[in-house]
């Protein structure tokens, strides 16, 4: 019963920000509630604050005693949402799908697969040499395996 009040508390807060939405949710033994959010434009200090005032100021710590910790999803975290890879076109991707391994820009998301766009060196069709040539590539969601974005400084 304890699970589905935080649930239908944190259900709450999402749709009051549409902007949010949810990782992963867990709530351990000994009621230590975890959740991890992300956000279209990111996600803020406030953010956390709102959706961890939205379930501790429902719940009585008389009744039940709880631990809450309410987080974004780190920068080196793979991507878990179609919404997660919206929010990140134009952005490096390091995708592992079931076949191969691509590195590439995301130039597009749609709700069925993702396009990568990548240059790689090829010898020439005719004499010696190199040519750079642009490559890219639809993959559908339920091929990749993996998908995190490249941090370059």
């Amino acid at each position: 019963m304890f699970k589905t009040t935080v649930k239908d508390l944190l259900e709450t807060a999402l749709v009051e920000r549409s902007d949010l939405f949810l990782i992963d949710f867990s709530i351990q033994g000994d009621n230590q509630i975890k959740v991890v959010i992300d956000g279209d434009n990111g996600v803020l200090v406030e953010d956390c604050m709102f959706i961890s005032r939205a379930i501790e100021h429902n719940l009585d710590r008389e009744e039940q005693d709880f631990s809450l910790e309410v987080m974004s999803c780190g920068a080196t975290e793979p991507l878990v949402n179609k919404r997660q890879y919206k929010k990140n076109v134009s952005r490096l991707l390091d995708v592992k799908t079931t076949s191969e391994h691509i590195e590439g820009t995301l130039t597009e998301a749609t709700e069925d697969y993702i396009k990568l766009e990548w240059k790689v060196r090829e010898p020439k069709p005719v004499g010696k040499g190199k040519v750079t040539v642009k490559k890219q590539a639809n993959i559908a969601y339920e091929n990749i395996v993996e998908a995190k974005v490249m941090i370059k400084f």
